[in-house]
């Protein structure tokens, strides 16, 4: 892919595209209490040209145009459109004055086919998680959303950058996986527009093509099926808009960063009952790490049909190619005298190989349906299909130090392990629903029955082949045992006598990332076997309201089934669950409204050990099905604000998780499992998010969570903490944008994450330092066109700091000092 030629071609189109506009016209759009409305759509249309625009933070517009009769249009979600017609003949500013929308009756749509109207960090409802339109507000359940707005001013080109900003969101590693609530992922897989797949793990894919990202909070299996207890991350796409709007933008930054970007959306016939938007971008990138980068190619287009006001279908593909390497993380010293040095190596430092190399490949169909049979009854259809590959070559650290013919450990030594491995999945998400609506002057009730269903397919001919351990004389390669040490093959190190790797060492006192020959390795082949998951499951949820109180009502069945080595030696597990809901809402005020809820989870284990390296290789192995499915349970408290007209919205929670049946690696046999037994987690959360003035907008979080081990076969690991989960955690970001005086057409920001101290995930329980990280940006949007320079830099004061660790092999530190440039053109 030419990076440089695609940004050059950027580069000319906006010169060349900017250089008509003969007047500006400008005006102000403010509600019925003259309060400024941000993310109005302006609209200027005649016989030969059509512009559109959207009004800024003080509620302003500008819009270049050539002389002539216009007509003249506003409009915002939930007020009445303002459609005027003004001739402009004269002069280089053309000023309308302040218009004032008036409240309407426009509601939202019953499914999201068409594309969120809001331009803010604010978003006020969430389909996902019931399946219908309910606003935030009147949810008994916490959820924070991360809107495309706010990612493009934090520039997090990545899952993990942008939901960072949600409490009680930690990330783990490099990969998308995280702690949410106190709870570790297992769940493999995200959810795109509330369906599963199984995709954006190792290699980050860049965000360009999401609308925004929901931490939908607690156990959702009553929605999702098996997900996890903590919380779900639900990614939802940007899709086709009535109005034109098209956006393109190009980034340089530190570690040979080059991204380009385009955005394009609005009619494709005169009638606006064909939408369509298209959706691309590319990126070469580097890393801090040594030998890592994230090269990727992702396309979206999609197309809505809206035939008339009762139908809507949309359809879209993501297609997604990444390139680059799976980073392992940062190994240390072995311990000496029981102590980790977390700076015995640098941050940088990665065990891989110049020939090691990863790559993953998704093609993804999504198809929505809706059609509304009478005024209170509608039916909803959707249907999924994926096709995810990933192709593997790695080297990384296989256990601990390495050791001498004694058995001692030689701690300046990783013992390495090499894997080849290739996977196909093809996966098949379907669901549809009825939802009956009856609403009168005192009474609202919203009745849905329904279906979803999933079929996971690992294809045949998977493999993974690898070589580790030490060389035996007699041509094997097994573990050392220093009782048997005259039976393997011997190398001096430095004067100390050794049994010999399969694998050669990696020297992390002196690292070496030269290719390395792999053709003598000792391999062991291993065909990974066929695997089919199918899961299905009815369900009924009902909404009521009545006066200020609200409840929300769900039950579900599920039966799932894993077939192990589908077409080959079959083995089958199953399991089935009822699986309940129960959310009460009280509006105290008219601003403000307090719940309670109770939900329950459930996870068939077919799909919980993949994420974890101390369950990984049982997966290929055996199926984790025949165990005891992991259960819990969530018992939640909180309050929900709308504040400022509903330009800033606060929400706090309390919350109890128990989760039960933990699968883990036998102590005394590794390739056995064994049940940990439970785990729970307490704790508070507080988000605030939205514009506290008319040019300040912010979104904060803290969390305080206690997360501990309650049952475990290890009576010195109960009343410990779990792993990954700092007890304090806390975010912020804000952005002012100057709106008089000389630096009228600047903005900037300033954001702040601090993790308090961590534990590893499991192993050495090694313990990572609290950390606080700074960010800044400054924004330049110059006058008469409708373009932004942002200027970005991240960790401002180089702090050194860790995200969080596997174990003492397996570290994830976070990036030092870096900048972001990036120039965005709207048109």
């Amino acid at each position: 892919m030419n990076t440089f030629k695609t940004l050059s071609t950027i580069f000319l189109f906006l010169i060349g595209y900017a250089s008509f506009a003969q007047v500006q016209i400008v005006g102000t759009i403010v509600d019925n209490q003259n309060i400024p409305i941000i993310g109005a759509t302006i609209s200027l249309k005649n016989t030969t040209n059509a512009f559109g625009k959207l009004t800024d933070n003080s509620g302003k517009f500008e819009i270049n145009a050539p002389y002539g009769s216009y007509t003249i249009e506003a409009r915002y979600l939930g007020f009445q459109s303002y459609k005027n017609t003004i001739e402009i003949s004269t002069g280089t500013t053309f000023d309308i004055g302040t218009i004032q929308l008036e409240v309407g009756t426009e509601q939202l749509q019953s499914v999201e086919v068409v594309g969120r109207a809001r331009t803010d960090y604010n978003s006020d409802y969430s389909f996902s998680s019931t399946k219908v339109a309910i606003k935030n507000k009147e949810l008994p359940q916490a959820v924070s959303t991360i809107t495309k707005e706010l990612i493009n001013d934090r520039q997090a080109f990545q899952i993990a950058d942008a939901i960072k900003n949600s409490s009680s969101v930690t990330h783990t590693g490099f990969y998308n996986h995280f702690n949410i609530r106190g709870i570790i992922q297992a769940e493999d897989g995200q959810l795109i527009n509330g369906m599963r797949t199984r995709q954006y793990y190792f290699l980050q894919p860049i965000t360009s093509h999401i609308e925004r990202a929901e931490v939908i909070k607690g156990p959702s299996s009553v929605t999702f099926s098996s997900v996890d207890p903590g919380g779900s991350v639900n990614l939802v796409t940007k899709k086709p808009l009535k109005e034109n709007r098209n956006e393109v933008s190009a980034t340089v930054g530190s570690f040979g960063t080059l991204r380009a970007t385009a955005d394009f959306t609005g009619p494709l016939n005169e009638s606006g009952t064909l939408l369509y938007r298209f959706n691309t971008a590319v990126q070469e990138a580097r890393s801090f790490r040594d030998l890592v980068q994230n090269n990727q190619f992702l396309i979206t287009p999609s197309i809505t049909f809206l035939p008339n006001k009762s139908t809507a279908l949309n359809v879209e593909m993501i297609y997604s190619n990444g390139v680059g390497n799976l980073d392992r993380g940062q190994p240390l010293f072995g311990a000496i005298n029981g102590q980790f040095d977390l700076n015995s190596t640098d941050i940088s430092t990665n065990v891989g190989a110049a020939n090691d190399f990863y790559s993953s490949k998704e093609f993804m169909v999504i198809s929505n349906f809706s059609k509304e049979i009478t005024d209170n009854i509608e039916f909803n259809a959707s249907y999924m299909k994926q096709t995810w590959e990933e192709d593997l070559a790695e080297h990384r650290v296989a256990g601990s130090a390495a050791v001498d013919i004694a058995g001692n450990a030689i701690p300046t030594l990783a013992e390495l392990r090499y894997t080849e491995r290739q996977q196909f999945w093809i996966t098949d998400n379907y669901t549809a629903y009825i939802n009956f609506d009856l609403e009168n002057d005192s009474f609202t009730n919203k009745f849905l029955v329904g279906y979803d269903g999933s079929r996971w397919e690992r294809t045949v001919g998977g493999a993974s082949n690898g070589a580790r351990r030490y060389r035996r004389l007699n041509g094997t390669a097994t573990s050392f045992d220093p009782a048997e040490a005259a039976q393997f093959e011997t190398i001096d190190i430095n004067g100390v006598i050794a049994p010999r790797p399969n694998v050669d060492h990696f020297d992390l006192a002196d690292p070496n990332n030269t290719a390395r020959e792999t053709s003598g390795y000792i391999t062991s082949e291993f065909a990974i076997p066929a695997n089919l998951t199918t899961s299905n499951g009815i369900y009924i949820q009902n909404q009521f309201k009545i006066g200020k109180f609200s409840a929300l009502l769900n039950l579900r069945y599920d039966w799932y089934e894993d077939i192990f080595d589908y077409k080959g030696d079959e083995r089958s597990f199953k399991n089935e669950a009822f699986i309940p809901r129960i959310g009460l809402t009280y509006e105290a005020t008219k601003t403000i409204s307090v719940y309670g809820s109770y939900v329950e989870g459930f996870q068939p284990q077919s799909n919980t050990v993949t994420l974890s390296p101390a369950t990984e290789d049982f997966f290929w192995a055996d199926s984790p099905a025949n165990f005891d499915p992991l259960e819990s349970d969530n018992i939640e408290f909180g309050a929900k604000g709308e504040f400022l007209g509903g330009k800033l919205t606060v929400n706090a929670a309390v919350y109890q998780i128990t989760q039960k049946n933990l699968l883990q690696q036998d102590p005394n046999d590794e390739s056995v499992l064994i049940e940990r037994g439970e785990q729970r987690s307490r704790g508070f959360e507080w988000d605030l998010t939205g514009y506290v003035l008319p040019n300040l907008q912010i979104s904060a979080s803290y969390a305080f969570i206690d997360a501990e081990i309650i049952e475990d076969e290890d009576p010195a690991l109960i009343g410990e903490r779990i792993g990954g989960a700092p007890e304090h955690s806390a975010n912020f970001w804000g952005r002012y944008d100057f709106t008089h005086g000389a630096l009228r057409n600047i903005g900037v920001g300033l954001g702040t994450v601090y993790r308090g101290d961590r534990l590893s995930w499991y192993g050495d329980r090694l313990e990572l330092p609290s950390y606080t990280v700074f960010d800044a940006a400054v924004y330049y949007r110059p006058s008469g066109i409708d373009m932004q320079i942002a200027l970005k830099l991240n960790n401002l004061f180089d702090e050194t700091y860790w995200n969080g660790a596997l174990n003492a092999t397996r570290l994830f530190p976070g990036a030092p000092r870096n900048v972001l440039l990036t120039t965005t053109y709207k048109f």
